[in-house]
């Protein structure tokens, strides 16, 4: 199983110094989220950028998927706004996703990961699903011209919140490009089926695995060991589905203790992943 560590808990730190310590930990790939700081999709010299970040993942030996969950890029008032939901300023979320495909392909990068977003007080539950599917159908022609993989997340408060929602959304985009991105703490916050089931569920469809601890109902990425998550029997179903993918640790609240929590992240999921073993 192949470790990674998410860019978004390394906020304090220059991207090339980031990558630097991921790599020295012992880690295999990264989560790269796209961000005024690492990687900004929006400032000048965007293919040279992403060359030289290319350059500095392949020294590192480090896989790469591309995270756009950056809380301000779009809106520096509003926390991950515009979605593709929003009456205005859905194209401009419409861009970050093109521009994220772009840098992925540029990158060889394993899968593009997004959501759908808050649904907005003023949009009727029926039209923000219209704009969504409308919005992943094109994203998703956008992917494949370009060979890369969607990893849509379900996120926990958003209008797409659990599998089942996924699932819906898949078959109404209809597009194999639309693949699927789990988070295994929010498998225990929001499914109510086991995250083993929701795993084997998914499975055709999964790209992209994010990790981190959590407890149920409680929409809080925690460290590991803090929460209810029980890592071997999660690990022993990836096993057996076969996922090839990163599974990349997702703590973007703890940017203050990086290369400390990064370690014993680290550490954490080894030992979970040698008791799934032994089992």
């Amino acid at each position: 199983m192949r470790l990674g560590y998410g860019t978004n808990g390394f906020a304090n730190h220059r991207l090339p110094e980031a990558l630097a310590v991921i790599a020295d930990l012992g880690y295999d790939g990264v989560a790269l989220t796209l961000d005024h700081n690492h990687l900004d999709p929006f400032a000048p010299g965007l293919r040279e950028r992403t060359a030289e970040v290319g350059r500095l993942l392949e020294r590192h030996k480090l896989s790469v998927v591309i995270e756009t969950g950056a809380r301000y890029i779009l809106d520096p008032f509003r926390k991950h706004a515009p979605t593709l939901l929003h009456t205005d300023g859905a194209e401009q979320r419409i861009d970050l996703l093109q521009r994220a495909i772009q840098i992925s392909a540029d990158l060889g990068a394993e899968a593009v990961s997004f959501w759908s977003g808050i649904l907005p007080p003023d949009v009727e539950p029926t039209v923000g699903w219209q704009r969504l599917v409308a919005g992943c159908e094109r994203l998703a022609a956008y992917a494949a011209d370009r060979g890369v993989r969607l990893g849509f997340e379900p996120e926990p408060g958003m209008l797409v919140d659990d599998l089942a929602g996924y699932l819906k959304l898949r078959a109404e985009v209809g597009s194999d490009a639309l693949g699927l991105t789990l988070d295994i703490g929010h498998l225990v916050c929001n499914e109510s089926r086991t995250p083993p089931d929701c795993i084997r569920t998914g499975a055709p469809y999964l790209v992209n695995v994010q990790i981190d601890d959590m407890v149920q109902g409680v929409h809080e990425h925690l460290e590991f060991g803090t929460g209810e998550v029980d890592f071997p029997p999660v690990f022993e179903a990836l096993r057996q589905v076969q996922y090839t993918g990163l599974v990349a640790v997702e703590l973007p609240r703890h940017s203050h203790a990086a290369p400390t929590i990064a370690r014993d992240s680290l550490t954490f999921l080894k030992k979970a992943q040698l008791r799934e073993a032994q089992r």
